[in-house]
């Protein structure tokens, strides 16, 4: 079982050294310290080893202390959050047969199985796309009437085709 060292007791770097050696000097400007106590408050910071060494030298100073003199922040977890998932809905089944459907679109293939579904927009269009194209565009209602025989379609209502 391992412990934790005592943070006064961990030792500091130049780094640290240096940003007590800037406080101080800002503390000076401000005249909280007078010339003699920041030299030798300096020389003390230089000479530390330990921040247990730095800590007293801030002690009877406001704020700016250096920052690893800080308490170190409490870490807590973010609040338990229930997700509410609303149930799938699952809307009832259309009367109309997705067999029928994609057999009506191979078979009679100008949007005859959109027109039985209840989508006239997208039956217009595939009409249409025969009519103009003199019969080349009759791959679309092809295409669509294998997709509806393998995935399934809406009626136009949105109610998923019984199979």
């Amino acid at each position: 079982m391992s412990q934790q060292p005592d943070p006064e007791e961990m030792r500091v770097g130049t780094a640290e050294r240096e940003e007590a050696a800037r406080l101080l000097a800002d503390h000076y400007s401000q005249g909280r310290i007078t010339p003699d106590e920041y030299e030798g408050r300096v020389l003390a910071a230089y000479e530390a080893v330990t921040f247990g060494e730095i800590r007293p030298l801030f002690q009877d100073l406001p704020a700016p202390h250096p920052a690893y003199l800080a308490p170190p922040p409490r870490f807590e977890p973010p609040p338990f959050v229930p997700v509410y998932q609303q149930p799938a809905v699952l809307l009832p089944y259309s009367p109309k047969s997705k067999v029928a459907a994609g057999v009506l679109q191979i078979v009679l293939p100008f949007g005859i199985g959109r027109f039985y579904t209840g989508h006239i927009g997208i039956a217009l269009a595939q009409l249409a796309v025969v009519v103009f194209t003199c019969g080349i565009g009759v791959v679309w209602p092809i295409v669509d009437g294998i997709v509806l025989l393998a995935n399934g379609g809406t009626d136009a209502q949105g109610h998923r085709l019984r199979d």
